[in-house]
């Protein structure tokens, strides 16, 4: 079956987010959100619920309003649990599971029981802007590592992690360190020797760590996802993981993200932090992430496919355009990360490419001061969006090549 990915969609009646936060005259490339629709498995699914009628309650296992049996969730569990092994031959239990709504409450909880407030937290720079406000969120001292910024024989920008930065940011109360793998905004999916080696100074400063991997099925062009808790028992028994549907099949309003805690002491302790402060996700979005994870990977190939060539479209023009910009060629996610400081702008790049291009891109200040002068443009649209508006950046830029 065609996906159709070309499609336009309109999208400014539907209460979209990112078509409705700025003026009708304005393209949306700044939120980490596609423009396609899901596996029609997915759409087919929801629409049989709804037919049903009837949208009552329902409760993962972990949570006090769920009577404690072994019905909750029990089909998706094991799709999850045969998705982990086949993926990344990562062995996983139903158990090992929590039910979240999101990432964003996954990576705030692991901050909210990680050591006594006050104590810090340790991220990469840049990160997500969410990540980056977490620590602070829940009463801890946010801190950062950064990256080591490369550049590439054929001139694009690596951002690799830097492990002596990573031992010199670690102090006598680093408790956590938050993981964003693959790496939002700069796409990298770390690759194995950079996981071990945080993994083991994690280990030998006896940090919990906490991976948020909502783009781990994103990967482009032959890329592979590794997650960090695959990688020994040891790193596993201190590691929570993130994952959802959410990124890969375009389902984020769904609300459905999984923790998956192999320590079963870990676990509980992260449980009991969640009781009446986190719901369980609700019928939609169980609905919805079960039929993609079932039904979505010929989809989901197609996708990444339908996102490595606009990755390669953007590059090609910005290469071939704009010499003062420094960008990356993602390894994963859909997001470019562009440097803008050699351009000598006038103003904040972001507002700049809004009041000059009629694009709205993401602010690279907010992902920590290491993002200052960056923007992130998303690039998972229709070329009929994409284009008109790669052409309006170049050409505002005119003036100061």
């Amino acid at each position: 079956m065609p996906h159709r990915f070309e499609t336009t969609l309109p999208r400014r009646d539907s209460d979209s987010l990112k078509w409705n936060l700025y003026d009708a005259d304005i393209t949306p490339l700044w939120i980490a959100e596609a423009d396609v629709r899901p596996p029609q498995a997915v759409i087919d699914a929801l629409a049989q619920r709804v037919e049903h009628g009837v949208f009552g309650y329902t409760a993962a296992l972990g949570h006090l309003s769920a009577p404690g049996g072994t019905w909750e969730y029990p089909q998706i569990a094991s799709v999850i649990c045969a998705r982990m092994k086949r993926l990344y031959d990562w062995d996983v239990t139903p158990d090992q599971l929590v039910y979240l709504p999101g990432v964003v409450p996954g990576f705030n909880l692991a901050c909210k029981i990680a050591g006594d407030p006050g104590d810090a937290v340790l991220m990469h720079a840049p990160c997500y802007g969410p990540i980056t406000k977490a620590p602070v969120n829940q009463g801890r001292r946010a801190t950062y590592a950064s990256l080591r910024t490369e550049m590439t024989a054929d001139g694009y920008a690596h951002h690799a992690h830097d492990q002596p930065a990573f031992e010199a940011a670690v102090g006598p109360d680093t408790r956590l360190f938050l993981l964003c793998n693959p790496h939002n905004p700069t796409g990298r999916a770390f690759n194995r020797a950079e996981l071990r080696a945080i993994g083991e100074s994690c280990i030998a400063h006896d940090m919990l760590i906490c991976s948020d991997e909502i783009h781990a099925e994103l990967v482009l062009s032959g890329s592979v996802h590794i997650p960090i808790a695959s990688l020994s028992p040891e790193i596993a028994a201190r590691t929570i993981t993130l994952i959802s549907p959410s990124k890969a099949f375009n389902i984020p309003g769904l609300g459905f993200a999984v923790a998956i805690i192999q320590n079963p002491e870990l676990r509980a302790h992260y449980m009991q932090a969640m009781q009446g402060l986190v719901a369980s996700p609700q019928v939609f979005g169980y609905v919805g992430a079960l039929a993609a994870y079932q039904h979505g990977d010929e989809w989901l190939a197609a996708a990444q496919q339908f996102y490595t060539t606009n990755r390669d479209f953007v590059a090609s023009l910005l290469r071939m355009h704009a010499p003062q910009l420094v960008f990356n060629r993602p390894e994963a996610t859909y997001l470019h990360w562009i440097d803008c400081r050699h351009a000598q702008l006038p103003t904040n790049p972001k507002e700049f490419f809004l009041n000059h291009a009629g694009i709205a891109l993401a602010d690279g200040s907010g992902f920590g001061s290491a993002g200052d002068g960056h923007v992130r443009l998303t690039f998972a649209t229709q070329r009929a969006i994409l284009e008109p508006a790669v052409y309006a950046l170049l050409e505002s830029l005119r003036p100061f090549s």
